[in-house]
């Protein structure tokens, strides 16, 4: 990485020098192109250098669930889940959806997806909390402007070899029927899995599968990361601060509010990094603001009071 970033800067270099010496008005559509390619270089590296927590460089479960609202909040979850599997399509990472439900009549009532690729839960981390929507709703009949809210969190995966001491009395085995698209695809065994651990009250299901042996070893493979998580969480009191996030779906406690109607803008609450592009936004395009919330909690860490806004564009403390 050092070494790319040494060549990017001396070509940047080169071309800037070659644009004095000729005392051009306008420096070259090359000599802009490859300082763009260095200053995405540096940004890239900076927030790299941000990633230094233990469980940053791990794999991730990500879980979206709406609030209330019925369909509306269940569309607008389902928009999440596109958002995100789109990030996770532009860096290249892989996916694998662990338990969906579908809503009753749109959108989702939950979804657990496994992200896996080099510090999937370090950039991820930035999204854990209340997503809040504002638009005309396809639903109303009058076209009425709705707010509609989601809930994402965030876990690092427990690692295979990491021993977690799960006692099986302690579990509460349930089974039921799959949901799906009926007809001939319905499924007529009890295969979905659903395993609560009573000490914790921790619950983890999985209905992907027709197999119920496949569905509880998916099942058991999510509860052993929330207890991991819950055990991390125990051994570091000063982290306590990933569940605090997890605050009521509703007003008040959002992260970030995308907002189609009447004017487009993505802004975060907690950075204030914001942009009208939220098509872009929606497709996938959110590096601004993980990017925005990695350089202030850094600095929060550090002990400053506040962030200098010229050395973090768009991000306060």
């Amino acid at each position: 990485m050092w070494e790319e970033l040494v060549s990017l800067h001396d070509e940047a270099e080169i071309h800037l020098e070659l644009a004095q010496e000729e005392g051009a008005d306008v420096i070259s559509e090359e000599a802009c192109e490859a300082l763009e390619h260095y200053l995405t270089a540096l940004e890239e590296a900076e927030v790299l250098h941000l990633l230094s927590e233990p469980d940053d460089g791990k794999d991730a479960l990500l879980t979206i669930h709406p609030g209330a609202g019925g369909t509306e909040s269940q569309d607008w979850a389902e928009m999440l889940q596109r958002m995100y599997l789109r990030w996770i399509e532009r860096h290249g990472y892989q996916y694998q959806i662990l338990d969906y439900q579908p809503g009753d009549e749109a959108g989702i009532k939950d979804v657990t997806i496994e992200v896996k690729g080099k510090r999937a839960y370090g950039y991820l981390k930035a999204e854990i909390g209340v997503h809040r929507l504002v638009r005309i709703s396809p639903f109303d009949a009058n076209a009425r402007r709705h707010t509609s809210f989601a809930s994402v969190f965030i876990y690092p995966e427990a690692e295979d070899e990491m021993e977690i001491e799960i006692n099986e009395k302690d579990l509460r085995i349930d089974t039921f029927r799959s949901s799906g698209a009926g007809g001939q695809h319905v499924n007529k065994t009890d295969s979905a899995v659903r395993i609560t651990h009573q000490p914790t009250g921790i619950v983890a299901q999985c209905q992907n599968e027709r197999s119920q042996m496949k569905n509880r070893a998916t099942a058991m493979k999510i509860l052993k990361t929330r207890l991991y998580d819950l055990h991390r969480q125990e051994q570091q009191v000063e982290r306590q601060k990933l569940e605090d996030t997890k605050k009521d779906v509703a007003w008040g406690s959002q992260i970030r509010s995308y907002v189609f109607q009447p004017y487009t803008m993505v802004k975060d609450h907690r950075t204030r990094e914001e942009t009208g592009n939220i098509q872009a936004v929606m497709d996938g395009d959110i590096d601004r603001f993980i990017r925005a919330y990695l350089l202030q909690s850094a600095a929060s860490a550090a002990g400053e009071g506040s962030t200098d806004s010229s050395a973090v564009k768009g991000s306060t403390s």
